[in-house]
């Protein structure tokens, strides 16, 4: 067998053996949603956890629920009836952050939108915010109160930001490489 043949068995073999991990983890992460996608859905007296593009209920009371999703420059509220699941979109909304009255926008059918700059944390449940939501629906006024925080979106780094690992391997795989030609190139 010439030494370019093993060479290139050598190599077929290193990038099998290497290459397993890469298929193990790609089956374990899309059979998982993603952490970041997911929302924690806190028992009362909680404060709600949102992660970007992510829905949660983050009020309720024995007549409403709000559900928040945050999205990168609004937090968009959908508020329903408990009974039927009716969405309210001809009440009026106020919310109020920290005391601090919130500008609602109405422009979307079923959806209420507020900023999400006073809602931005780091994504832990100590940064959260104190939510007043006051919504006048069928001749009544009611209040639903939470704590809220959005965790900061993930910028994105590049193969080498978020795949470490993946250059970690393709870099030992090249120095097993070398590594083999040159210890073939020794004997031949």
């Amino acid at each position: 067998m010439s030494p370019l043949a093993r060479i290139r068995q050598m190599a077929v073999g290193i990038l099998f053996l290497f290459s397993l991990p890469f298929f193990a983890l790609a089956a374990e992460t899309q059979s998982a949603p993603p952490a970041a996608a997911v929302a924690t859905h806190p028992q009362p007296g909680q404060p709600v956890v949102l992660a970007p593009k992510s829905t949660a209920q983050i009020a309720r009371s024995a007549l409403l629920v709000v559900e928040g999703t945050a999205l990168d420059d609004s937090l968009q509220l959908k508020i329903q009836r408990v009974s039927d699941g009716t969405v309210i979109n001809d009440g009026a909304v106020t919310i109020t952050v920290d005391g601090k009255n919130e500008p609602v926008t109405h422009e979307k059918p079923d959806v209420y939108e507020v900023p999400v700059r006073d809602f931005r944390g780091d994504g832990s449940q100590d940064g959260a915010v104190d939510v007043d939501i006051v919504v006048a629906h069928d001749g009544i006024r009611e209040i639903l109160s939470s704590k809220v925080t959005v965790a900061e979106a993930a910028s994105g780094g590049g193969l080498l930001g978020d795949h470490k690992q993946m250059a970690w391997w393709v870099l030992n795989i090249v120095i097993v490489l070398v590594a083999g030609i040159a210890i073939t190139r020794r004997k031949g």
